[in-house]
């Protein structure tokens, strides 16, 4: 006696069509291997998704909204240009954390007279007050802004960073690609020219 063979039910397809990507739930590295590949929406989710923090920290560095506006611009943009460069050694939050604070240090180098405001706290606060006092001050500025131009390049930068801006020396370090104890001693010596140049300017 046979046993009766087993019917096979046919197999249907699904007729219902898939939905949509939602970028906006796909994590960071599946966005940036879509980004990378020429993907303009992975692109725009990643600016979408990190561009607050991006604000957040340029305001933090800057002190100045229309600065901090100009550098997360400025990061963002080259967020997009150098997406391909991202090679996965780090995560990509810190990757951009760097792009941002190299952004807010292009920014305060372009700006570097407003940005020194806190170097000069002592003197204008001795002439407050006085009707000349913005004369004054605008004369210190460009003082400040020339001996700047005269000192090294790399000490005039970490003293801007370090003084104006208040980073650390960690955070110059790796903004600028030196060892911190380079960082300090350029903050040492810069500051110590700008001393004895604006004490030859009063």
């Amino acid at each position: 006696m046979q046993l009766p063979k087993s019917r096979r039910r046919p197999i249907q397809q699904s007729s219902r069509p898939e939905g949509p990507l939602v970028y906006a739930r796909l994590s960071d590295p599946i966005l940036v291997k879509r980004a990378k590949d020429g993907d303009p929406h992975a692109l725009e989710a990643l600016c979408e998704r990190h561009g607050p923090r991006v604000e957040k920290l340029a305001l933090h560095l800057l002190r100045d909204p229309e600065d901090a506006r100009d550098a997360s611009q400025e990061a963002l943009a080259k967020l997009c240009i150098r997406i391909r460069q991202f090679r996965g050694e780090a995560q990509f939050a810190t990757w951009l954390h760097r792009l941002t604070v190299n952004a807010c240090r292009d920014v305060a180098n372009r700006q570097r007279a407003r940005a020194c405001e806190p170097l000069l706290e002592d003197r204008r606060a001795a002439t407050e007050g006085d009707p000349a006092s913005e004369a004054a001050r605008t004369e210190l500025r460009t003082e400040l802004n020339r001996c700047l131009a005269e000192i090294a390049p790399d000490q005039a930068r970490v003293v801007v960073l370090k003084d104006a801006l208040g980073l650390s020396f960690e955070e110059i370090a790796a903004a600028s690609g030196m060892p911190v104890g380079t960082a300090k001693c350029y903050a040492h010596r810069g500051r110590n020219h700008l001393r004895d140049k604006l004490s030859d300017v009063a």
